[in-house]
């Protein structure tokens, strides 16, 4: 059960203050957050990504240059299995960056992936390429079909120009809740208020939000 970030703006942003209010929020959180973290940022009109098996907030997190759309991951492996770099999120594939955080209990999609969020992902790669807010939210459906039990799937899809975020929960909403923060210039959505932070709201459970 992870926790998620991405940060939206017209300008460029100094990526380290926000990673470094996501470092706090992931050392905080009731789940360990220490099994590797990832980002994905545009560069000259272009996404890198940058993984690391160390926890968040042991990293270097002045390394990042300025840009306009920002998605975090830091990672709590479920059960403890799976602890490899390649695991980590965000993934990337046709011009989408993806992270993921739940737990899905008796799943019957049949897709290649060595976690479960993997699989998902490459279920939103292989569906009829439409909107991204159509594309996700069939992606929601199949998986709701599919699916013995959701206790959570919080799933943020990014592209150059923004993102599609679909949250549920059916368990612990205090910590599967998602919040947002937006002015006229920043859009912020993170697993929780930024730490001495006011002004986040929470987004509704069983929503698909664009960003």
């Amino acid at each position: 059960m992870c926790r998620l970030l991405f940060v939206k703006t017209e300008q460029e942003f100094d990526i380290r203050p926000h990673l470094r209010s996501f470092a706090r929020v992931a050392q905080a959180s009731k789940e360990y957050q220490g099994h590797g973290w990832g980002c994905a940022y545009l560069q000259n009109g272009e996404w890198t990504l940058y993984r690391n098996i160390k926890p968040i907030w042991q990293d270097d997190l002045t390394q990042f240059p300025p840009t306009t759309r920002l998605l975090a991951h830091v990672r709590s492996a479920f059960e403890n299995k799976g602890i490899a770099i390649e695991n980590n999120m965000p993934f990337y594939g046709k011009g989408y960056v993806f992270a993921f955080n739940g737990e899905l209990r008796g799943v019957r999609i049949k897709q290649e992936g060595k976690t479960g969020a993997e699989k998902i992902f490459n279920l939103l790669l292989r569906l009829p390429r439409r909107q991204m807010s159509e594309t996700l939210a069939t992606a929601i459906r199949i998986l709701k079909k599919q699916t013995h039990f959701v206790r959570a799937s919080n799933i943020i899809v990014a592209d150059k120009e923004g993102a599609c975020v679909a949250s549920l929960f059916n368990e612990d909403p205090e910590y599967f809740t998602l919040h947002y923060k937006q002015s006229a210039n920043e859009s912020v959505l993170c697993s929780a208020p930024y730490p001495g932070e006011t002004g986040w709201h929470k987004l509704r459970n069983d929503s698909l939000t664009t960003f």
